[in-house]
């Protein structure tokens, strides 16, 4: 004990130091929905000669990055997700439309000869011909040969302004090697045509569209073409257009099509006030909840909260280090992370006080040492439990859901190591002081609590009727259950595809208002809701930037000023996907539980540990469907935290039943539970109380997402601790008593 105690405190110092420097020199990488900027996933579509695997989603990006840097976004990100996936970040970047015009763009760039002008689109060719028609930038159709050269032939474009001869913006193509001798044949060839013969012109295609056709000069001799390695591409191009034809053929042509399936963009007040407000979160939830440990705990509490702050330290040291993207719902994931480290200090804490009850002549310092040696088990399987929603979160999910799983997984370690750890070390040290010795009820041990004491007295039998619990916890199901029957679910954007533009405005604007003008504006499918008292979401099925642009017009026109500050668009393939990546997560978390706890308390307690966290499930699901709120990623990433919390109070009570099983073995189960539930109940009155401050400051102060993320968090809060307690346990009785008491705990 002596010599544990010292190592135990200078792992914690190193802990805290070496977080300390990674914390004042790695920056945190905060997520495009904190710093405001537009996220797009790009996917390659194979085509008849190439397959759209690794290697060319590989090739692409680096054409892709050729792209965006000559775009001059600050800081672009761009990576492979998957064998054929790309996601591109460009932070600050609040109008995507000419981002994913550029990113989209096959950049096929080809030369043809011109034979003549055709009388249709249907116009027959001739047999065996690869000829084609298509329109000059008049509307003319063209009789095209096949391609000559090819964007590969070119060595570099550059947008030039001729103000002398008054022909305007131009782009002046260089050809490399062999190019240069191409060029000259198919001038040549054209040359020996007669003037205004449109056999003499030569014409530039970009993605099968004619950009550039321009008339070979007469001074041009036939076969001898313009030599140099160099011609221009007229038109009537203004400065952009110039610049962007420039771009794309420099950055040469995508090994294959790329199609946007996902494209977010949220303003940067949006991410500052998230940050904002979820800081004042964070500050005002532990300010509170450290009171309330204080109050509660007394000097063992005070410590505690040191070692809250170290944890906040340690956590987010190992984003930096880890070089984790920092997202909205994971802000949220690191401050209801305070709450799990708030259970492990106070699990300990009741342990030590039951210690101190229950030996004759204890003391503080003893009392402690037991109560974190038999509280260890339960915070382990209860913070496992725990990291197998955190990482079924990284490994399923995507985009800032994902975000949500590394930083509670950091949390829950880092939660860890805060109370078993830390606040030990401070704790053993404290106590071992001869004052506190003298004065043991200082420490907040040497007393038993008002809730346990007052259970103490009335003893109350609440195992007496399990059937009834189970009757009223079906009926709360069937009548969360209708709810979903009767007003269905209100799938976000991500889940269905579509479009989702949220926008705050001048003054207030009416929501029918809005949806008449969208109508007449071509969108009689729109979904206009209201969120709060200047800002309003417009939802609609697939639109393109330019359809976006008429709605954000129409908006405008209602009202003085309509800023827009998201716009999330996802494809319907990849709605699809998510949505049966989320069914997928659910039941994957549900079986995982099921193995884990069935290896930890037998497949008794195990079974009815998961059917109580089905149940919790169906009504989190249920309310929301009552309430009419979205169930989208930011759902789904608290419906599992809710099936982590559900299980970690399980946990908790099955831990006591086997413990208190083992020591009476002829007991009936029904005691053993009753007796477990009154020795656990305190614990779970503290916990439950830290966890909703925190989350009801998140549900007041962070912003409307974090709100209806808090407010998940809440109900599971209490519909996870009511069924661990009157759902698990009494279906755990009654499933005893038909296996007539063979299983054993």
């Amino acid at each position: 004990m002596n010599r544990s105690m010292p190592i135990r405190g200078l792992i914690a110092l190193a802990a805290v130091v070496l977080s300390l420097y990674v914390a004042l020199t790695v920056p945190v990488h905060l997520g495009l929905d904190l710093r405001g900027g537009t996220q797009i996933v790009l996917e390659t579509r194979p085509t008849a000669d190439t397959d759209a695997g690794a290697e060319t989603t590989d090739r692409t990006v680096e054409v892709l990055r050729g792209r965006i840097d000559a775009l001059g976004v600050a800081e672009p990100t761009i990576a492979r997700s998957g064998t054929d996936r790309i996601v591109v970040e460009l932070p600050g970047l609040q109008d995507p439309r000419e981002a994913a015009d550029v990113l989209g763009r096959t950049a096929q760039l080809t030369f043809h000869q011109v034979l003549g002008t055709a009388a249709g689109a249907d116009d027959p060719l001739p047999e065996r011909s690869h000829q084609q028609v298509m329109a000059d930038e008049s509307g003319r159709l063209l009789r095209l040969e096949a391609a000559s050269m090819t964007g590969k032939d070119v060595e570099k474009a550059a947008a030039r302004l001729d103000q002398q001869s008054g022909t305007g913006w131009h782009v002046t193509v260089d050809f490399k090697g062999s190019g240069g001798d191409g060029w000259a044949r198919l001038t040549g060839e054209a040359a020996c045509h007669p003037a205004g013969d449109p056999a003499r012109r030569v014409a530039i295609v970009l993605d099968d569209k004619i950009v550039s056709s321009p008339q070979v000069d007469p001074s041009v001799a036939c076969r001898s073409g313009i030599s140099g390695g160099s011609t221009q591409i007229t038109g009537t191009f203004d400065s952009s257009e110039a610049k962007e034809l420039a771009l794309l053929v420099n950055g040469g042509a995508l090994p294959v099509p790329v199609e946007t399936i996902e494209q977010r963009t949220v303003g940067p007040t949006l991410g500052a006030e998230a940050i904002t407000a979820s800081a004042w979160a964070a500050v005002i939830g532990t300010a509170v909840t450290s009171l309330f440990i204080i109050a509660v705990y007394r000097l063992v509490g005070a410590l505690a909260t040191v070692a809250l702050a170290c944890y906040g330290l340690i956590s987010y040291a190992a984003l930096a280090a880890l070089g984790a993207t920092l997202t909205l719902p994971g802000l949220a994931g690191f401050v209801l992370a305070i709450g799990m480290a708030v259970d492990a200090n106070v699990l300990v804490f009741e342990r030590a006080r039951e210690e101190y009850a229950s030996r004759h002549r204890p003391t503080p310092r003893s009392s402690l040492t037991v109560g974190f040696r038999k509280a260890f088990s339960a915070i382990a399987d209860s913070n496992i439990t725990t990291l197998i929603a955190a990482g079924l979160l990284f490994f399923l999910a995507s985009g800032p859901v994902r975000g949500f799983g590394v930083t509670l997984g950091i949390g829950v370690l880092a939660s860890m190591v805060s109370a078993l750890v830390i606040t030990r070390a401070l704790a053993d040290h404290a106590v071992a002081r001869p004052r506190l010795r003298r004065h043991p009820h200082l420490t907040g041990i040497a007393h038993t609590g008002t809730v346990r004491d007052r259970l103490t007295r009335t003893h109350p039998n609440l195992m007496r009727h399990p059937r009834r619990w189970l009757a009223a916890s079906a009926a709360v199901l069937v009548l969360a259950a209708s709810g979903i029957a009767v007003r269905g679910l209100d799938f976000g954007v991500e889940f269905t595809g579509g479009r989702l533009i949220e926008y705050t405005t001048a003054t207030p604007v009416d929501p029918d208002r809005a949806r008449t003008a969208l109508a007449d504006a071509g969108f009689p499918r729109a979904v206009v809701q209201t969120s709060g008292d200047n800002q309003f979401t417009v939802r609609t099925h697939q639109l393109s930037n330019a359809q976006a642009a008429t709605v954000t017009d129409t908006i405008t026109g209602l009202t003085h000023q309509a800023d827009k500050i998201r716009d999330e668009a996802i494809g319907p393939s990849l709605g699809k996907e998510l949505r049966q990546g989320a069914l997928i997560a659910l039941v994957v978390a549900l079986g995982a539980q099921l193995v884990y706890l069935a290896a930890r308390f037998r497949w008794l307690l195990g079974t009815s540990a998961v059917a109580a966290l089905a149940h919790d499930v169906v009504i989190l699901i249920g309310i929301f469907a009552w309430l009419g709120k979205p169930i989208d990623g930011v759902f789904l990433a608290a419906l599992l935290t809710v099936i982590g919390y559900s299980v970690n109070d399980s946990v908790v009570v099955f831990d006591r039943i086997r413990e208190l099983g083992r020591r009476d073995g002829k007991a009936p189960l029904a005691r053993v539970a009753n007796e477990a539930l009154l020795q656990t109940l305190p614990r779970t009155v503290n916990t439950g109380m830290g966890a909703a401050f925190i989350l009801t400051a998140l549900a007041v102060l962070g912003g409307e997402t974090l709100t209806d993320f808090a407010l998940a968090l809440l109900v599971g809060l209490v519909v996870g601790t009511y069924s661990s307690m009157f759902t698990a346990t009494p279906l755990a009785i009654q499933l005893h008593q038909r296996t007539q008491g063979r299983t054993k705990f």
